[in-house]
Order: C-alpha cells, then sequence, then structure tokens
C-alpha cells in the first residue's frame, strides 16, 4: 500500500507565497517521478509541475512558470513546490501524485500516475 499526503496550504494574500510539502510512504518506489496538479471549482484537474526521480529534470505549466518552483529529495518520495507571486487564479485544491514506474523522465498527464494524495487547499484573496 502506497500512502501520498500534501500539507502547507491555506490562505494567502495576492502576491503572496506558499510552500507545499509532499510525502509518499509505503513499498518501495525510488526511482519514480512525482507531480502536483490542481483543479478549481467547476473546472477540470490540470497539470502543475512535475519532477523526476533525482531532480535533474522538471517541468511547469505555463500559468506557473517562472512563480513556482518544484523540488524533491529522499529518492523521489518527497517534494515541495514552492509557490511565489501567487494570484487569485491560483485558487485550488493542490493534489500530490507519484508515479509506479522508475524512470528519468517528467510526467505532464495525469494517467501516468499511479497514487494520488487527497489534496489540500490554496486560496489566494484578491
Amino acid at each position: 500500500q502506497v500512502h501520498v499526503v500534501e500539507s502547507g496550504g491555506g490562505l494567502v494574500q495576492a502576491g503572496g507565497s506558499l510552500r507545499l510539502s509532499c510525502a509518499a510512504s509505503g513499498r518501495s518506489l525510488n526511482r519514480a517521478g512525482m507531480g502536483w496538479f490542481r483543479q478549481a471549482p467547476g473546472k477540470e484537474r490540470e497539470f502543475v509541475a512535475c519532477i523526476n526521480w533525482s531532480g535533474a529534470t522538471t517541468s511547469y505549466a505555463d500559468s506557473v512558470k517562472g512563480r513556482f518552483t518544484i523540488s524533491g529529495d529522499n529518492a523521489g518520495n518527497t517534494v515541495y513546490l514552492q509557490m511565489n507571486s501567487l494570484e487569485p487564479e491560483d485558487t485550488a485544491v493542490y493534489y500530490c501524485a507519484k508515479r509506479q514506474m522508475h524512470g528519468s523522465l517528467c510526467y505532464r498527464a495525469i494517467a501516468e500516475y499511479d497514487y494520488w494524495g487527497q489534496g489540500t487547499q490554496v486560496t489566494v484573496s484578491s
């Protein structure tokens, strides 16, 4: 059994910062990448950022590029999302996801991930 747990969400004013954390535990999932996704009310879940197991490869959605930074450690079982210059449009439930298969790439598609957390709410007020 694999558990994925996010933390760090909250309420922040526009222009502020938040740091999300995510830890995957359970059966060994070393050398497998992780990603962050988000879902706003009435919208589909969308890709935010991903990182491969070594941290050498990252990718970002255009909407967050230059404002958000993904990082990780623990052989790809812990990942962080530093969010700066937050905008009201960033308001959403943020989900962390973990791949089962190892690999050197970073994946943007929801279908590439096998394990998901329950999500953490991020609310940005104007």
